[in-house]
């Protein structure tokens, strides 16, 4: 088997692995179970959740420790796509760099793994221990996508480059730059739900479209996006006031709003124009993904937040952001 072959698959088992990671650290988020084992990279000083069997803890253990195993596994698939790269790197199959700079992001998210459990889910920690996954989870899809043009340098050399060479006023210039706009709110998006997570600010607003019966109840900027509050201290169950919480998850929804009218602007631009026939399947995918996180959303917040609601939440956020990034792509190939 080529070269070739070998980093698609592993580039498809590596998105697969990443959005189940990604999931998976949700679930144990909204579990409680990310201070499951206090220690890292072990767990009680084991390399398994037997040490925390005796404890009213093991269940959360077990998650947790779970979560740890796929994301060693992930980071073993993306060495692999490191090593074939670097090997094959006269071939041009896949960015050297690119596949480089993939390795470091998933060292990265070990580290922020680690100080997530011994700074004790810290909201800055856990909420970039999010983003970065969800970035980890992209350059592997791009990757994903781009390989089946034969090889990477010839992706990029018709790639982004070609579409703005095209003319300043082109179509598919057009559309690439509102589906970049919408991606980039995507990413603030997702942030942003992931500083709510971290702060536990779901529950300040248990009514929709209104929160707390009104349309603008009280809130407290002020202390709602505070970065740093220092060490030793856990974060478990948040440490903000409800007024703080408030004005994190009206944020968050002001967000939804603004990012959910981009990708609509995004889609439906493609979907009126004849020369951007070949983009359309991927903008109907990413109206789909759209409509399903909206319905996700707002059925969490009628339901009262239950826990595998709560998760697919993040996975209609991958999901969102994979469909967003199809369509990026197929717009940036020539």
């Amino acid at each position: 088997m080529s070269v070739a072959r070998w980093i698609r698959r592993l580039a498809v088992a590596g998105v697969l692995l990443c959005f189940t990671v990604v999931v998976l650290g949700a679930y144990v988020r909204l579990t409680a179970a990310g201070l499951g084992c206090p220690d890292w990279p072990g767990c009680y000083g084991h390399l398994s959740p037997i040490g925390a069997a005796a404890s009213a803890g093991a269940g959360k253990a077990w998650r947790e420790m779970i979560h740890r195993y796929a994301a060693s596994t992930l980071g073993l698939t993306i060495l692999a796509i490191a090593f074939l790269a670097l090997r094959a790197r006269r071939q041009g199959v896949v960015s050297v760099p690119f596949a480089l700079a993939l390795l470091g992001l998933v060292v990265v998210q070990g580290l922020l793994g680690m100080l997530t459990v011994t700074w004790q889910l810290k909201p800055l920690i856990v909420t970039l221990h999010l983003m970065f996954g969800m970035t980890t989870l992209a350059l592997l899809w791009w990757l994903t996508l781009s390989l089946p043009a034969g090889s990477w340098g010839a992706a990029a050399r018709g790639g982004l480059g070609g579409a703005i060479r095209g003319g300043g006023a082109s179509p598919i210039t057009s559309a690439w730059r509102l589906t970049l706009l919408g991606l980039i709110a995507l990413a603030v998006q997702i942030a942003l739900g992931g500083w709510t997570s971290s702060n536990y600010a779901a529950l300040a607003c248990a009514d929709f479209p209104t929160c707390q019966g009104a349309w603008w109840p009280h809130t407290d900027y002020r202390n709602a996006f505070v970065l740093w509050h220092g060490l030793n201290i856990n974060y478990e169950g948040g440490v903000l006031g409800n007024p703080a919480r408030v004005a994190i998850q009206l944020t968050h929804r002001l967000s939804a709003l603004v990012t959910s009218v981009l990708l609509l602007l995004a889609a439906g631009f493609v979907l009126q124009r004849r020369g951007l026939s070949a983009a359309r399947p991927r903008a109907w995918a990413l109206l789909a993904a759209l409509a399903l996180q909206l319905v996700i959303a707002v059925s969490m917040v009628l339901k009262s937040f239950p826990l595998w609601l709560a998760t697919l939440h993040t996975a209609g956020a991958a999901l969102l952001l994979l469909a967003t990034l199809a369509l990026l792509r197929s717009l940036s190939v020539r």
